[in-house]
């Protein structure tokens, strides 16, 4: 049996009781549940990490999508799942910081039945519209939502998904209407986008290929700082719209209980994969950027998110379909 070293390392540190477990694990293979559909950037980053964790684990990683209700389907199946180190979730930072605000009846509870285990990326969104569309940049983009208020819309992932809670900010911060029109994933929404059924979209990176081949066009990105794929794109911070920071952490989480050991050996693996050079370019080919963090740095994002992004919910009087 193929051992994760770090975790190897770890166990030795703790005793022989935890050892003996970490030498049983892992026994069989292992899987990442997306909770959202497939092409999204929590799809492809779980797809991207899942190749080198099978070769240090060696057991099969297995990607398994399952969508629906904000990430919340997902998110239940691995909450309720044995917490033996063999099922995990790959969410973006919503599923934990924004849909407790949106959902007053929720089968689970984030914060106590699921665990930070390794965060994977920082995901900026940016903000497209067609290459045909007659809005040349952000300042045109505002002026015609302002002359057509309510006639133009936008797409998201699903009604308080991150992308959608930036075009919220956007909105509130430069007294805007559009229409929200909530998708079952950040791909479906592209594809609508690309189609002309709605106007704009705050895209998490899967848009810039259409940006490349000049089907899209991008007017900013929602982040505190220039994205290194965009380098001459202005963040909406440098547009006028101080402070605005819209990005995403996405990463692993696992059933609560699920031995310290086990997490901190994954959290070790992925932090090695992620500081690869060939993982950080692939990440950014996919409009994102490494963020290899602790578990409790992670879990303290997630924390500073709730508060930040439950405030903008009620203010906008935000909620769940």
């Amino acid at each position: 049996m193929k051992l994760l070293p770090a975790t190897f390392l770890f166990a030795v540190s703790l005793g022989m009781g935890t050892l003996a477990y970490a030498q049983s694990w892992p026994a069989k293979p292992i899987k990442i549940v997306v909770n959202f559909a497939p092409g999204g950037a929590a799809d492809q980053l779980a797809r991207l990490i899942a190749p080198p964790l099978h070769e240090v684990l060696g057991q099969p990683v297995l990607v398994e999508n399952r969508g629906g209700a904000g990430g919340n389907l997902g998110a239940e199946f691995v909450a309720k799942s044995p917490a033996d180190g063999y099922t995990f979730l790959m969410a973006s930072g919503g599923t934990v910081s924004i849909n407790p605000h949106l959902y007053q009846k929720m089968s689970f509870d984030p914060a106590k039945d699921l665990v930070p285990v390794a965060s994977v990326a920082r995901v900026p969104f940016y903000l497209v519209v067609r290459a045909d569309s007659p809005v040349k940049d952000f300042k045109g983009l505002i002026a015609d939502l302002k002359a057509h208020p309510g006639q133009r819309s936008f797409g998201s992932p699903g009604n308080g998904s991150s992308p959608h809670l930036a075009a919220e900010m956007m909105k509130s911060e430069t007294g805007t209407f559009a229409v929200h029109v909530p998708y079952r994933g950040a791909a479906p929404a592209l594809t609508d986008l690309l189609g002309g059924q709605i106007n704009f979209l705050f895209d998490p990176g899967i848009a810039l290929q259409h940006v490349k081949t000049g089907k899209l066009r991008m007017l900013a990105v929602g982040s505190p700082q220039r994205a290194p794929q965009v380098p001459d794109v202005p963040t909406l911070d440098e547009l006028g719209l101080k402070g605005f920071d819209a990005d995403a952490v996405f990463g692993l989480y696992a059933p609560a209980g699920t031995p310290q050991t086990v997490i901190d050996g994954v959290n070790m693996e992925v932090n090695r994969v992620l500081n690869t050079a060939a993982t950080k370019e692939r990440i950014v080919a996919a409009g994102n950027v490494a963020l290899p963090l602790k578990p409790a740095e992670f879990g303290r994002k997630g924390a500073e998110d709730f508060r930040r992004f439950g405030q903008l919910i009620r203010e906008r009087k935000i909620q769940a379909d």
